[in-house]
């Protein structure tokens, strides 16, 4: 632990410390179930300790134990030497991640991390053993993480940043007729074709898990409808990764009791032609991931799906409907915006870190950086 003034860092490298900070981290979360603590434990039991990385959650905290900041994050030991990485990240695509902070700590949040980081910090007798952080779909306008990677850079680490895909969210309206006026004239018609011949026709009905039974028989849906199509289209599919469904498995009954997961399946003349699978917070439901019947795919389920959920959204009044990652062109025809992300690499300012570094750089590894948007900040020089 390391203190400064009033506030103290604390690495916590156990996954049992973390249950106590659950309430506390839930409310820095903000409402973003990605953010949570079901989530992240989660994913940490189900990837973080199976592949032998270390937990590497910084909690900073103020007077009697008051935490007031939160680096989600684990170590992962690689060939670039020990990388910091969010909880979360990889396969399970976990969007707006961040440095949890309470409103209106920011300046003293970031500035405790980075001296703890930089092995500044009052008590710190040499500089903590890490020698990347790499941080992946930020999104751009994540003033926290911005200002924690200015203070990095400002201390002699290197930062890289480049662009990745977005999410796309779209506001909604109250009225779903409103919605409806601000797609195009083609979209809407054909919103309206499908309303009129499916669901006031009684042939189409979405069905909502309600409990464990229910959620269970629907996550089996949804893994083999997504499988099929993505086989059909000649790609892998997540399910087949046992890591992936174990996670979901685990995370799905803990997110639906605590009214922050919604499953549900598309029925047409009584046959499930589409699942759904959001996560819910804030006002906002986040399509997280989902699977058509490729042998239906003359009821358009896709479409029908995403019609009957934001329609849903709507009537309970929630604020936004976001699609998450991914530049696919469905999305802006739901009239979704898209948010931007970034992919931030920091190397240490140390001899190994940057050794590893320049080994990277000279394997031709940042053209690809290059290619999708390198920018440069810090000390550049080895």
């Amino acid at each position: 632990m390391i203190k400064t003034s009033e506030i103290e860092v604390q690495r916590l490298t156990h996954a049992d410390g973390l249950a106590p900070l659950r309430p506390a981290w839930n409310a820095l979360a903000r409402g973003v179930p990605f953010r949570n603590f079901d989530w992240l434990e989660s994913w940490w039991r189900s990837y973080g300790v199976s592949a032998g990385n270390e937990l590497f959650v910084l909690a900073v905290f103020e007077g009697d134990r008051e935490l007031i900041g939160l680096a989600p994050w684990y170590l992962e030991k690689s060939a670039a030497g020990r990388v910091i990485r969010f909880l979360g990240s990889g396969e399970v695509c976990s969007d707006y991640l961040t440095v949890l902070c309470r409103a209106g700590r920011e300046a003293d949040v970031t500035r405790a991390l980075a001296d703890w980081l930089c092995g500044s910090a009052s008590r710190c007798e040499e500089r903590p053993a890490w020698d990347q952080i790499e941080l992946g779909g930020v999104d751009e306008s994540d003033v926290i993480v911005a200002q924690l990677v200015e203070l990095l850079a400002a201390r002699g680490n290197l930062v890289h940043r480049r662009s990745r895909s977005s999410c796309w969210r779209v506001k909604l309206p109250s009225e779903w007729d409103e919605y409806l006026n601000i797609l195009s004239k083609s979209h809407r018609k054909q919103i309206r074709r499908l309303e009129r011949d499916y669901f006031q026709t009684g042939r189409a009905r979405l069905v909502t898990a309600t409990n464990d039974a229910e959620l269970a028989g629907g996550l089996e849906t949804l893994g083999r409808l997504h499988q099929r199509r993505r086989q059909s289209l000649g790609e892998r599919g997540c399910f087949s990764s046992a890591r992936f469904v174990a996670f979901h498995e685990q995370t799905a009954g803990r997110l639906l009791r605590s009214g922050q997961l919604r499953l549900v399946w598309l029925e047409v003349d009584g046959r499930t032609v589409a699942v759904e699978y959001q996560v819910l917070g804030d006002g906002v439901v986040y399509a997280y991931q989902s699977g058509i019947e490729p042998d239906a795919l003359e009821h358009e389920p896709g479409r029908l799906i995403t019609l009957a959920v934001i329609k849903q959204a709507i009537a309970e009044g929630r604020r936004a409907f976001d699609f998450l990652r991914g530049d696919e062109l469905y999305k802006a025809h739901w009239r979704a915006q898209p948010r931007s992300t970034l992919d931030i690499r920091v190397v240490a300012n140390a001899p190994g870190a940057r050794l590893r570094h320049n080994l990277w750089l000279a394997g031709g590894n940042v053209k690809n950086w290059i290619k999708k948007g390198l920018k440069l900040s810090g000390v550049a020089n080895p």
